[in-house]
């Protein structure tokens, strides 16, 4: 009905969506009031309707009144998003040049972007334990010692459904049927209604940390507790929540890969039994994740440990924010909105008012100088928890004199046979995956190249035999008879693969149980948590692993590790490659010897006198950490200057490098002081027949740079350049 020429104008709704679109959509308000503010709401765009988030009311539009569309439904069942993370997300968008529709996609479960906005959402799933189940704990078996723990644990008080690995999620749908637990009805599923577990006694360096942690004044403050592997940072991080639920506020745990999760979270479990912890991770389903994600905004949950998509997770009560393994590279979104959750978590941690704790073995240059600035205070821990646990002996096999055969030098394989007689466990590392990097003709030297990417095939071995895989584009390919440059049917596998060590370790020790774990055995959900419990349980002689086994886990009857092709990384074009390498190296060589028997690291290079190795050795990271700064300083690197990296891909190298130059002269006229590098190749210059190129722009002051991009971008989304895909990298990590 048209609007009478004396009524006053409807208000209109300023609408969040996700699109490439830099800006907010105008819709008719109608029964929408200040309350909505920060709830979902449902719109037509184009064709169909979709879920978007209510961020402004305003009294007028510049668009005529008749091309305005009244809202769809609001969703008053969910409370709005809080200001405080709507403020997230704007600086968000700002600080990484990306639309805020699409920055509020990413804060909302995936359920929660598709569904109605006029549908209830389900309650979180919980379970109890029943007096049937009380009876039936009494007559399970010893060895049973999985069914045990969880029987102890839902006799402890309430379980939900997302605090459990899938194998007990298994258990739990058995134990419903057969009456053993109850569900939970949603108003019995409270917070704060635990109690905690007294910890073991603290070292002095513990006990040092917590006392400065304890005696700061309330409020914001970023602390980066650098402590050697088996040091006791988990401990420490404990006692700090333990302090926060006794205030009745919340706390936010990060931790960069989704295979510590479920090891971490039992370790909290046990601490805080009826506290309601819940975990936040890509790996749940949506429904999983929905659930989990209300529970955190309507403030029932009382400790949230995720990874990085959880640092945006909606906490009225929060106190705390905690990133483990804080320099690891997995914190830094890849793709889409390329943030960095641990830049996020201590932006959120100031703005909330609350302590941030970065946790590390090998802190992240930029953090290490942080707190060599003030800006971060420092704690230290330099030695292991266990009193009777000494930091392994790092020793560098020359592999110039002790030349490897099929990739193991005798040392290391002496170094495996003593192990083994003496029924102690051995991590072979190798951070390449498949049976070879690639197959060669011994003819003509010819490789096999993806004919899709600037890439060689990888040469795999599953049951069905060989296949050539790229691992940048999924192209599969049956490994050819005969050489195609040649015609020679001389064609090896050239280098090692973990496949490749399994096989030569299998031929070595057969009597030696073996267990490889890498991106292909624990693709399948939970097969991770098996493999771990396998180990623990002693069923497990040789690891062979990649970075999945660097980092986070506690194998105390792990005592020596070897690693395989480590110098690759000392010639990398990449500037950040050898402090990857490093925390790398000395994140593996923590997984021994943490327990009371000496742990040995045997590292196989051609460079044993170089300084990074040394380093390593010596277990001194603050002396590499030095030596890294300074070269850094000299070359003008991060952290001494702040960059953004412009990426571009086309279906033409021609049409990539135009657009970039296109871009770097708009740069150039805007001026501001910021330095704009020549368009370049990526270092993967093609992938899945898409040519990459970028361009990078640095300044020495982080605030002329973001002064310069915010202008710089509008310009280039004006540039024409037809089938170019564009995305701007602040603070990239990945060249």
């Amino acid at each position: 009905m048209p609007q009478s020429p004396d009524s006053p104008p409807e208000r209109i709704a300023r609408i969040a969506l996700d699109t490439p679109l830099d800006r907010l959509f105008d819709y008719l308000a109608r029964d929408a009031t200040e309350a909505d503010i920060g709830r979902r709401v449902e719109v037509p765009f184009g064709p169909r309707h979709r879920i978007g988030v209510l961020l402004e009311l305003a009294e007028g539009s510049d668009l005529p009144p008749a091309s305005l569309k009244p809202l769809g439904a609001i969703d008053r069942h969910t409370p709005p998003l809080p200001t405080d993370l709507l403020a997230l997300a704007r600086f968000v968008a700002d600080y990484y040049h990306h639309p805020v529709g699409a920055v509020l996609a990413t804060l909302l479960p995936p359920a929660l972007r598709r569904a109605s906005a006029a549908r209830r959402p389900e309650a979180t799933p919980a379970y109890r334990l029943t007096e049937a189940g009380q009876a039936q704990a009494a007559s399970l078996p010893a060895r049973a010692t999985a069914r045990i723990a969880l029987m102890e644990r839902l006799g402890r008080g309430i379980v939900h459904r997302a605090d459990l690995p899938d194998r007990e999620k298994a258990l739990v749908r058995d134990w419903l049927r057969r009456g053993w637990v109850a569900a939970v009805a949603p108003a019995a599923q409270m917070a704060g209604a635990g109690r905690v577990v007294a910890g073991p006694e603290l070292t002095g360096e513990q006990a040092r940390a917590l006392d400065a942690l304890g005696s700061a004044p309330p409020g914001f403050a970023a602390w980066l507790l650098h402590g050697v592997t088996g040091s006791g940072k988990t401990e420490v991080y404990l006692r700090l929540v333990a302090d926060v639920l006794a205030r009745e506020r919340q706390a936010l745990v990060l931790v960069p890969e989704i295979h510590l999760t479920p090891q971490l979270m039992e370790r909290f479990v046990r601490r805080f039994p009826g506290y309601k912890l819940i975990g936040l991770h890509s790996g749940l389903a949506d429904g999983e994740r929905r659930a989990a994600w209300l529970d955190a905004l309507e403030g029932r949950a009382d400790i949230v440990l995720g990874t990085r998509l959880a640092v945006f997770t909606p906490l009225p009560r929060l106190g705390l924010i905690v990133v483990d393994e804080e320099h690891d590279g997995a914190y830094k979104q890849m793709e889409g909105m390329r943030y960095s959750a641990r830049d996020v978590a201590v932006w959120r941690g100031r703005q909330r008012d609350v302590p941030v704790v970065l946790g590390s073995a090998t802190p992240a240059l930029e953090s290490w100088r942080n707190a060599r600035a003030g800006r971060y205070r420092l704690l230290s821990l330099t030695r292991r928890a266990n009193e009777k646990a000494a930091l392994p002996a790092v020793r560098l096999v020359d592999s110039r004199t002790d030349r490897p055969r099929q990739g193991f030098t005798a040392a290391l394989l002496a170094g495996l046979g003593e192990r083994l007689e003496r029924g102690e466990q051995s991590l072979v590392f190798i951070n390449r995956r498949g049976y070879a990097p690639t197959m060669l003709c011994n003819g003509c030297g010819h490789v096999f190249p993806c004919p899709r990417c600037s890439a060689h095939l990888v040469l795999h071995r599953n049951k069905a035999g060989y296949r050539l895989v790229c691992h940048h584009c999924g192209l599969t390919a049956r490994p050819p008879e005969a050489c195609p440059e040649c015609g020679g049917l001389d064609l090896r596998a050239a280098g090692q693969g973990t496949q490749r060590v399994e096989e030569t370790l299998a031929e070595r020790f057969p009597e030696a149980r073996i267990l490889r774990v890498d991106r292909d055995t624990t693709s399948r959900k939970g097969s991770f948590a098996v493999m771990r419990d396998q180990v623990e349980a002693r069923e497990v002689d040789i690891l062979v692993g990649t970075q999945i086994v660097a980092k986070g886990h506690d194998f105390p009857h792990l005592t020596l590790v070897g690693v395989i092709g480590a110098d690759h990384a000392l010639i990398s074009p990449d500037f950040r490659a050898t402090e990857r390498l490093f925390a790398q190296l000395m994140q593996v060589a923590g997984r021994a010897g943490r327990a009371e028997r000496a742990g040995e690291v045997l590292i196989q290079t051609a460079y044993p006198r170089h300084p990074l190795y040394q380093c390593l050795a010596r277990h001194d990271y603050p002396g590499f950490a030095e030596a890294a700064l300074k070269e850094r300083r000299g070359a003008d690197a991060p952290p001494y200057v702040s960059q953004a990296l412009l990426r571009a891909e086309a279906g033409s190298e021609e049409a990539v490098m135009a657009f970039l130059q296109a871009a770097r002269q708009e740069g150039l006229d805007l001026g501001k002081g910021v330095t704009l590098f020549d368009p370049v190749s990526a270092l993967m210059a093609r992938v899945a027949n898409r040519h990459r190129a970028q361009l990078l722009a640095q300044c020495g002051a982080r605030a002329r740079l973001q002064d310069f991009l915010a202008p710089w971008v509008a310009l280039l989304r004006e540039l024409p350049g037809a089938g170019v895909r564009w995305s701007l990298d602040v603070d990239p990590v990945d060249y």
